[in-house]
């Protein structure tokens, strides 16, 4: 089997990523939010300029598939007209930031002060060699919504208290306030940089770089442990408003625009490939809608699938018509992961049971990832149905 590609970099607005069906261009929203009329305008774009397919990501961001190269300069103006694109390509690259979506809706909320004050300190050149994947996150509410969000750099709290820490440390050190909170933040990523934590090609995550024997400067550490983490969201109503699921993290434009009617408030866009409408208290905008999710017992929520063939050049296989089709073969509590190869990108992690595309047949693994040795090999498509279901 031919291994399958690593990136090693995310793609953005400016910086798309050749796929199977056209460039995939990633939409960085500021805070993680769109306004109703940005819904609707995107939805436009999707249609006008790719194949109509947004994905939600893991890092809270949307992505747009199928778009042409002659057509994406013309994207990017549509983009920057809505305000969803920064200017400066660098400063895309490196304004990764996830916000606790159930934060407060208030401009003077302190976890939406902390995203708008870290976004404006990325700016500054001397951080311009943050590798893409190097992350932050603002996670600092009673309980931490974001503890399984993949971060760097995490600004949370202790009680009431904010604390900062790093990825690979389990305690962090007190900010007094915001604006404390957001220039450790960016200490520490300049610490990283100094310390050697880039490397020649240009990767590196924090987490790496303290297992491999690197020591934080002593008035970057702290001994307070954040706290509690919250029990894993799941669609449907919850306190505060509407989590709102899509299978595999795929909107259509009519979802976003639907989304958008739904409510006069701001769409959240979440990590857990959902989306969260505060305010919203019930589902009857959504009704008829199989496409979107607000029932958390549906068998689609304990399914990853990547795009797969013929979307992604490395696929060898199709995936997500095929998983809508196990969803009613999937045994009760039971998770599944399609992979079109062996980079598990839908879901690099442990699953009860993984199906691994090879030359349109599939390989199981069982309570393992993509990468591992294989129970059973070369299954034909139509005998998956009774091989899941036990």
């Amino acid at each position: 089997m031919i291994s399958p590609a690593i990136r090693g970099w995310c793609p953005g607005a400016h910086r798309p990523m050749a796929s199977g069906d056209g460039f995939v261009v990633r939409v960085r929203p500021m805070l993680g939010e769109l306004t109703p009329q940005q819904a609707r305008g995107l939805a436009e774009i999707a249609l006008r300029f790719g194949n109509g397919l947004i994905d939600l990501t893991n890092r809270a961001n949307l992505q747009l598939r199928g778009v042409t190269e002659t057509e994406h300069d013309l994207l990017l103006a549509a983009l920057a007209k809505m305000g969803l694109l920064d200017t400066d390509p660098s400063v895309e690259g490196r304004r990764n930031i996830v916000v606790d979506p159930f934060r407060g809706t208030g401009a003077d909320d302190p976890q939406t002060l902390i995203a708008t004050q870290l976004s404006l300190g990325l700016v500054a050149p001397d951080l311009a060699c943050l590798p893409s994947k190097f992350g932050f996150v603002i996670d600092a509410g009673p309980d931490r919504n974001l503890a399984k969000t993949s971060g760097d750099i995490r600004i949370e709290a202790a009680g009431a208290q904010l604390i900062v820490r790093v990825d690979g440390c389990a305690t962090g050190r007190a900010a007094r306030d915001v604006g404390e909170a957001v220039s450790l933040a960016l200490a520490l990523a300049r610490w990283f940089v100094a310390s050697g934590g880039v490397g020649a090609d240009g990767r590196g995550r924090m987490a790496r770089h303290i297992a491999a024997g690197q020591t934080l400067p002593e008035m970057l550490t702290g001994d307070l442990r954040p706290n509690a983490v919250a029990r894993a969201p799941r669609p449907g109503l919850v306190p505060d408003g509407l989590l709102v699921a899509a299978g595999f993290g795929q909107l259509t434009p009519d979802n976003l625009v639907t989304l958008a009617a739904a409510t006069e408030g701001l769409l959240r866009i979440t990590p857990w490939r959902m989306l969260f409408l505060p305010g919203l208290a019930d589902t009857a905008a959504l009704t008829g809608l199989q496409t979107l999710i607000t029932d958390p017992d549906d068998p689609l929520l304990r399914i990853h699938a990547c795009i797969g063939a013929p979307g992604c050049p490395q696929a060898g296989g199709e995936t997500r018509k095929l998983a809508r089709s196990l969803a009613k073969h999937l045994p009760t509590n039971a998770s599944l992961h399609i992979s079109g190869c062996a980079k598990g990108c839908a879901f690099p992690a442990i699953c009860d049971l993984t199906l691994v595309g090879r030359d349109g047949l599939f390989d199981l693994v069982t309570r393992g990832t993509p990468w591992d040795e294989p129970d059973r090999c070369a299954v034909m498509p139509v005998d998956l149905p009774n091989l899941i279901s036990g």
